[in-house]
């Protein structure tokens, strides 16, 4: 005996998956942007549009001249 497929009724709401399916893509726009540096691809991370290696020069610059001032 074949049984008939059962008809599954959605677990989640439309109308919230839709949503939320919104949500990640409004995520996703920042990592579209362009480095204000380079031009490469922004990190996601990055506040001030820098891409992952220019943040990173940033922060080291940063930590030298740090590092600088405190010697003299």
């Amino acid at each position: 005996m074949k049984r008939k497929p059962l008809r599954a009724e959605p677990v989640i709401d439309p109308e919230i998956l839709e949503s939320a399916l919104r949500s990640v893509q409004a995520d996703r726009v920042p990592l579209l942007a362009k480095c204000t540096v380079c031009a490469s691809q922004c990190a996601p991370n990055s506040t001030e549009g820098l891409c992952w290696v220019c943040r990173r020069l940033k922060i080291s610059a940063w930590r030298d001249s740090d590092q600088q001032a405190a010697q003299e």
